[in-house]
């Protein structure tokens, strides 16, 4: 059904687009009524527009919480054009049907997010928007609802073509107006349980916007799309430089690698395969990190997902073109890199502008069937004052260090994970076993193929530090670990047995630290 657009009303906070809107509108006759900000807007852009107020005969008030929230405007929007009684009960009260609402709301998450104080959020709570939004979209048999300056284009497009809106746009445009609401009320409602410090609310909303829908999810049967959620920093606002499309599983190694190689203030680089890392190491250069990082386990590192935590330079970048990699990502780069991993036409890189702040709070979700898991992000994080020395030997200073860096990589591999680490650089990193002494042993495995890959005549776990993300539950892991070469342990203690492993690290002659803290990550 093709309903031609008489008359439109339009309220937007959101000026972009405006001018086009009204000027295309004016042109093919269509009366526009507005309110305050937008009304002028479209004054100063030479089109004619009848005030809300004139239109109703009822003043803006209460500081303009009050504008469009009377019979003549809901009226105009709700009353059926097919109904003989709503025909005649409108004409009766002297409302007059409203064809075009558009209408985008008050910028509550930008309010709340530039740190306003909690009044202002709430003066950015828009009522009169999201009414008329939900009113149109209601009646969208008869009424189009825009809610996007994006959405102009296509709607002027469709007015110029066939002389009013069809069905099938006035559904596409309903759906999209009950989203923008939802969206915005979830924003509202998780500022509300925030300012009452209730991080885990009876009755939880979450709402994103896509942003890029992929060719397929995890494998080619799977659909998938990319959705924004909140401005952390990270893949999801990424900008693309070069190379293919992403596709599900790149983006979901690229935040694993970006978040991980986030951890560290030096220069960094974090090598992830399948979403675990394969090789970390910080450095005093990029390019110095990138030579440690791959050196643990070249084999894994083909085909895999590079993050740094620096702007990307050309040494850096010369050196990770010399093998296949899926993404590389950086805060930024140099033009000299650019222009080196330009040459590798297939090589996604992608700029963030920055880093994330990994001790900021946050919530993660998980789907199971029939509902979520939300749990808080795990920003838990150990310094050198929070170890606890179990062992007869203390750790020298190097192994302190290197014992630290050994457990953060830990945070960012799937449990059970065990991870060597010797100068800065992971040597072996053992990942998702279903028990902790395969981890270990598997690690060790990894650092003797790396040596022979270096042609080192030793396992390059040899005289390492070594990393559980959660205790031993007996001591044969880490009897494998010292059997790799290791000379130092962290790990969080807290098994029953936590005496029987202590008395191993003994007999070998090894110093182990207890953190406390565990970092399983599933």
């Amino acid at each position: 059904m093709l309903v031609p657009v008489r008359r439109a009303l339009i309220s937007v906070s959101d000026k972009r687009g405006l001018a086009e809107l009204g000027q295309a509108l004016a042109a093919m006759g269509v009366e526009i009524l507005s309110t305050g900000g937008s009304a002028r807007a479209l004054r100063q852009a030479g089109v004619g527009v009848t005030d809300v107020s004139a239109h109703t005969g009822f003043p803006e008030i209460l500081d303009g919480r009050v504008k469009t929230l009377v019979p003549q405007i809901h009226g105009g929007i709700l009353g059926r054009r097919d109904l003989a009684e709503h025909v005649s009960q409108m004409a009766a009260h002297g409302i007059a049907p409203i064809d075009l609402v558009a209408v985008n709301l008050y910028p509550f998450e930008a309010t709340v997010a530039a740190g306003a104080e909690a009044p202002e959020c709430v003066e950015n709570i828009d009522i009169g928007g999201p009414a008329l939004i939900r009113a149109a979209a209601k009646n969208h048999d008869f009424v189009a609802v825009l809610t996007d300056p994006d959405q102009y284009g296509a709607l002027i497009g469709e007015l110029r073509d066939h002389g009013g809106t069809r069905l099938a746009r006035r559904q596409h445009l309903a759906a999209a107006a009950y989203a923008c609401t939802a969206a915005y009320d979830s924003a509202i409602a998780a500022w509300f349980a925030g300012q009452q410090g209730d991080s885990l609310p009876d009755r939880i909303t979450v709402a994103g916007r896509r942003r890029q829908a992929l060719r397929y999810g995890e494998n080619p049967h799977q659909q998938a799309a990319l959705y924004v959620t909140d401005p952390r920093p990270g893949v999801a606002h990424a900008t693309q430089v070069q190379g293919r499309e992403l596709s599900y599983n790149n983006i979901n190694d690229t935040d694993a690698a970006f978040e991980c190689v986030a951890e560290f203030a030096e220069p960094a680089v974090v090598i992830v395969k399948h979403a675990n890392p394969c090789g970390v190491a910080v450095a005093a250069d990029l390019a110095a990190a990138w030579a440690l990082a791959l050196r643990c386990d070249p084999v894994s590192a083909f085909g895999g997902i590079v993050a740094v935590n620096r702007t990307l330079d050309n040494e850096a970048a010369e050196a990770m073109a010399q093998i296949f990699t899926e993404v590389i990502v950086a805060p930024d780069a140099s033009p000299e890199a650019r222009e080196i991993l330009s040459r590798k036409k297939n090589l996604r890189l992608l700029l963030t502008g920055s880093m994330p702040d990994p001790a900021a709070t946050g919530m993660g979700l998980r789907s199971i069937a029939g509902g979520l898991l939300v749990q808080s992000r795990d920003t838990g994080r150990i310094a050198r004052a929070d170890l606890v020395v179990a062992t007869r030997r203390a750790p020298t200073e190097a192994e302190m260090s290197d014992l630290l860096f050994a457990f953060t990589v830990c945070k960012h591999v799937k449990s059970n994970a065990i991870v060597y680490a010797k100068g800065g650089a992971t040597v072996g990193i053992g990942a998702g076993q279903m028990s902790r002494v395969d981890s270990a042993r598997i690690a060790g495995w990894k650092s003797e193929a790396a040596a022979q890959a270096a042609g080192s005549p030793a396992p390059l776990a040899q005289g390492a530090v070594v990393a559980s993300d959660a205790f031993f539950p007996f001591a044969d892991g880490l009897e494998a670990a010292v059997a790799a070469g290791a000379t130092a342990v962290i790990q969080p203690g807290g098994s029953m047995r936590d005496a029987e492993v202590v008395a191993s690290a003994d007999r070998a002659g090894i110093a182990m630290v207890m953190t406390g803290m565990r970092h399983f990550r599933h």
